[in-house]
């Protein structure tokens, strides 16, 4: 039986948040011009992320990885704490979307009041 919990589909799963959390950073930003935006990977192939349980501890785990993004994307602590919440939203938000998993984006959705994150179309070349 295939299932999309395969090993394969998680790698890119954590491919997909890693890119999120890269390049997710806050258009303002304090970086120097072609420095190399902060990186965090998120594992979660310990998780079964369609349970309720498994996607509030992948939830956690964007969490601290986009505090640790957002930390580092400002020069000084006065800054980080101006924009500290926008980019957790941000950054915890295009994760979501990339892993694209209906309890992961409930959970957000709960955290943040707003309604779920989701994949608009993408375009296919043929």
């Amino acid at each position: 039986m295939n299932t999309i919990t395969s090993r394969s589909f998680r790698t890119l799963a954590a491919g997909a948040i890693f890119s999120a959390l890269a390049l997710s950073l806050p258009t303002v930003s304090s970086a120097q011009v072609g420095a190399k935006p902060p990186q965090v990977i998120v594992r979660f192939a310990d998780l079964d992320i369609s349970t309720s349980t498994g996607a509030r501890a992948l939830y956690r785990r964007i969490h601290s990885a986009a505090g640790n993004v957002c930390w580092r994307t400002y020069d000084s602590n006065e800054l980080y704490m101006l924009n500290k919440d926008t980019c957790l939203q941000k950054v915890i938000a295009d994760a979501v979307i990339k892993v694209n998993e209906p309890g992961l984006s409930a959970v957000f959705a709960s955290k943040y009041g707003v309604s779920a994150p989701m994949v608009i179309a993408a375009a296919v070349t043929r």
